[in-house]
């Protein structure tokens, strides 16, 4: 009877454990595993923004890097592929202007 009652004293516990693992780390995975397939489907003539607030049109692609086209002076910038936030739906960008 004393090793139920310490294994009782235990699930508590445990189901807290559970919970946090299904309400903290299941969407985070989620999120994560989202993020990294729009950086997978990045192309060149991408609308893209970074972290930083840049947007930009990506002129070049590489494994780790970007290079973005921005402003109207169209200024080249050198990004890692991390720094993108989003990429931004043509159709939305012709709502908002």
């Amino acid at each position: 009877m004393e090793k139920y009652a310490t294994l009782i004293q235990f699930i508590p516990m445990i189901v807290v454990l559970i919970l946090f693992y299904l309400v903290m780390m299941l969407p985070e995975k989620k999120r994560r595993k989202k993020y990294d397939e729009m950086l997978n489907s990045l192309k060149v003539n991408d609308k893209v923004m970074t972290r930083g607030g840049v947007i930009g049109k990506i002129i070049t692609l590489d494994d780790d890097s970007i290079i973005l086209e921005s402003g109207p002076n169209k200024a080249r910038l050198r990004f890692t592929k991390q720094a993108i936030a989003n990429k931004l739906d043509e159709e939305a960008t012709k709502k908002k202007a």
